[in-house]
């Protein structure tokens, strides 16, 4: 039985949702409460909405949380991967492709991008298209455009 907790962010309500001792999943507007979770506050996710509270107003750059994103393990190796683009900085789908030994595998790591469970904390609006243009996200591009924006001005404070 899991726990969850809504936060509003300045892209929309957000569902957090964690397993007892790490984040499982971030939801944006709209989304269904997984089966087998309340809504709840926990220290772990009160722990998460302060972190994002300080992502937000650009004074955290990287997150300190235990992450349990359910996947296979080519996805855990994406999400992974993703995890150490820098803060403020971007990469193409065959940029994780080659970071994780799998050169040609550049449209399986787009899906496994699309199904990442736990974004912002897995930082999966950093991945662009090859030429560098804003190519699909789960929350919309809009909010993909308002992370890169947020992260871009603060990199340069």
């Amino acid at each position: 039985m899991g726990k969850a907790l809504y936060y509003d962010s300045p892209i929309g309500r957000l569902m957090i949702c964690e397993n007892g001792s790490s984040i499982t999943h971030v939801l944006f507007e709209g989304s269904l409460l997984p089966e087998g979770y309340t809504i709840e506050e926990s220290p772990v996710l009160i722990e998460a909405a302060q972190q994002l509270d300080e992502y937000f107003k650009g004074r955290r750059r990287k997150f300190d949380l235990s992450l349990n994103p359910a996947g296979t393990e080519f996805m855990k190796k994406v999400w992974a991967s993703l995890l150490k683009i820098p803060y403020g900085q971007r990469r193409s789908y065959k940029d994780i492709a080659e970071s994780i030994g799998k050169n040609k595998a550049y449209r399986a790591v787009g899906m496994a991008n699309n199904r990442n469970p736990i974004p912002i904390f897995i930082p999966c609006h950093r991945v662009v298209g090859a030429d560098g243009s804003l190519v699909g996200y789960g929350g919309g591009l809009e909010i993909k455009t308002f992370l890169l924006n947020l992260e871009m001005e603060n990199s340069q404070l």
